[in-house]
């Protein structure tokens, strides 16, 4: 049995849902934030893995690694965190009691948009089986791929840095901006896990998730107006990156199935880039202008 939270990337929602209980394995999806919820299930339930991102995708939630390790330790439990969007220059989860850290490496530790890697660093036993297991199952990367992983790791932090510093001017400009309903971005005190954020993070990362106080064609019409960043259901690269879930990740979901994942048509993630600030800046307000000026 495990429990992941009910905002993460849908991949592996998908394999929650639809491959583990093949293999026998169920799920209790808990809000991040429901610590009685946890303690409930770990006392009712032989909990083998507990699993989230922090922050989380899209809505970028943090959880409280350190409380919810004291928690599952105490039960045996392993504690696993996926640290993509904080990357280790934001966010050390090990150090804050996490047992395992994933990384999707194809984003900011590449940091190029070129590569399909992955990454799970945490103590040896635990890496010892899943070597074993990846032995089995393949997904080796290739020695290219490794060595472009390599370069990319050379400037993480300076470009962690540089979609630190950008993300948190262009989330305080959009919070403030009249077309924008809602932005998510944990740097914010506005987030409602600001207070985790501040504990455990050096930094807030370069996504953020803003609401744009439309529909979902408004919203398209907003996405067709940005200039500068490109179309593209990834993050942490050099470029920015901008989508609409509901068209981009989601697409193959009705209304009902996104409403119940919690994807609104209005929703937008941005990843930004290492380009200035004030030029990203530009665009965005000059395409939020465009969209909400031009006919429908």
């Amino acid at each position: 049995h495990i429990v992941p939270p009910p905002d993460c990337s849908r991949r592996p929602r998908q394999f929650i849902q639809t491959v583990l209980p093949k293999m026998g394995i169920t799920a209790t999806v808990l809000d991040p934030s429901d610590m009685e919820g946890l303690e409930r299930v770990l006392g009712e339930r032989e909990v083998s893995l507990y699993f989230s991102e922090s922050p989380t995708n899209p809505y970028l939630r943090c959880v409280d690694v350190p409380r919810i390790a004291e928690l599952c330790h105490a039960k045996g439990t392993v504690v696993c965190i996926d640290s993509t969007f904080a990357t280790p220059i934001n966010q050390r989860a090990i150090a804050l009691g996490a047992d395992l850290v994933l990384h999707s490496a194809t984003k900011y530790l590449a940091g190029h948009n070129d590569v399909l890697a992955g990454a799970i660093a945490g103590k040896a036993d635990l890496i010892a089986s899943v070597r074993l297991m990846h032995n089995v199952l393949g997904g080796v990367i290739d020695p290219h791929a490794a060595f472009l992983v390599n370069r990319g790791v050379k400037t993480l932090d300076l470009r962690v840095e540089r979609a630190n510093r950008s993300a948190m001017i262009l989330a305080q400009r959009l919070e403030a901006h009249k077309n924008i309903a809602r932005v998510h971005y944990p740097g914010l005190e506005s987030h409602p896990d600001y207070a985790i954020a501040q504990a455990q993070m050096d930094g807030y990362g370069g996504v953020i998730s803003f609401e744009v106080d439309g529909d979902l064609w408004r919203t398209a019409k907003f996405v067709d107006e940005v200039e500068m960043a490109y179309i593209a259901p990834s993050l942490g690269g050099t470029e920015s990156l901008i989508e609409q879930p509901t068209i981009v990740s989601y697409w193959d979901q009705g209304p009902e199935m996104r409403a119940k994942l919690g994807i609104k048509d209005n929703l937008i993630r941005f990843s930004t880039g290492v380009e200035d600030v004030e030029d990203l800046w530009a665009d965005l307000d000059r395409a939020l202008h465009r969209a909400f000026a031009a006919p429908l």
